[in-house]
């Protein structure tokens, strides 16, 4: 009897354990699916609602309230303050900003300043009557100050958009339409300094012509020597020392061979300086005049100086004839 007892409960026992043993890896991996579940879930619902960002009048309460609730000196409100109002407004209040950074901070201009922004957030710009406000706004438009904005562009400004337009339009065809690693107004520039450079070869090319027509504007035909040693004082007052020089040799060669050689002699200012009593005194006026005519240089006031000094005597010959 005893024996029949004992081997029921151990097969009793046995079937108890192996059904536990089948039911322990079941419930794991039901806990684990479970966990793992809640882990993936949870991320995701904090991701999906993220905090709202505050307007711009709720961050300038917020931080109203901070600023005001904030101790004399109080390091830490002011920079939850200054999170706070550059969160919601940005960089749009640096002045406000610029006194929660200071050391101490400065509460009681941020508070003004705070204060004065929520009114002016509180009552935004307006009018009740926008007929009349279009009106007003035409009638200052009308001014004579703002004729200006009424008139077309100028000749001028329409002659600089063209040539501008015609730059544009030469660059994208050598580039083709892709932009340019150079900027446009350094083509601008180069333009300028050329055409500067283009007038100034042409004046200096030309200067000499026109002095040359100038003094063919003069009048023709025989001169008397003092004439001639008139108009050099003249050129040499007006700094026009290479004319004076030659008006200087006209006079003398005048004074040498008759009013009529410095106009119709084949003889050139040499051979007609050869008829003087002493040729070599006139190497002064001879030589620089060669070089200034034939040699186109310059006369130093040095060298008019020596000049004149060689037609001196001619010139107080005619004076004492005229005397």
């Amino acid at each position: 009897m005893k024996r029949s007892i004992c081997f029921s409960w151990l097969k009793t026992s046995r079937q108890l354990s192996r059904r536990e043993s089948d039911l322990k890896p079941r419930v794991a991996a039901t806990a684990l699916a479970l966990l793992f579940a809640a882990g993936i879930a949870s991320p995701l619902t904090a991701a999906a609602d993220p905090p709202p960002t505050p307007t711009y009048r709720q961050a300038v309460e917020n931080t109203i309230s901070i600023v005001d609730g904030a101790r004399s000196g109080d390091v830490a409100a002011a920079g939850r303050a200054f999170y706070v109002l550059r969160e919601g407004t940005g960089s749009s209040q640096p002045e406000i900003l610029a006194d929660l950074r200071m050391r101490p901070p400065d509460f009681e201009d941020a508070q003004t300043r705070l204060h004065r922004l929520l009114d002016a957030l509180s009552m935004p710009a307006g009018t009740a009557d926008p007929a009349q406000a279009q009106q007003q706004l035409k009638q200052v438009l009308a001014m004579h100050r703002y004729d200006a904005l009424h008139q077309p562009p100028s000749l001028l400004d329409r002659l600089g958009q063209w040539i501008r337009d015609r730059i544009t339009d030469l660059l994208r065809l050598l580039i083709g339409g892709t932009g340019t690693a150079i900027p446009t107004v350094y083509f601008y520039i180069l333009g300028a300094v050329a055409v500067a450079v283009a007038a100034f070869v042409i004046f200096r090319s030309t200067r000499g012509r026109l002095a040359e027509s100038t003094a063919a504007s003069r009048p023709t035909g025989p001169r008397a020597p003092a004439d001639y040693f008139a108009e050099a004082d003249r050129m040499a007052v007006a700094g026009d020392r290479v004319g004076a020089i030659r008006a200087l040799c006209a006079g003398v060669a005048a004074t040498l061979a008759g009013e009529q050689t410095w106009e119709g002699s084949p003889l050139t200012v040499r051979e007609i300086f050869q008829h003087a009593s002493e040729p070599a005194r006139l190497r002064p006026l001879l030589l620089p005049f060669e070089a200034a005519v034939y040699g186109r240089r310059d006369v130093d006031s040095a060298t008019y100086a020596g000049a004149e000094q060689a037609a001196a005597p001619f010139r107080r010959r005619i004076q004492e004839e005229a005397a």
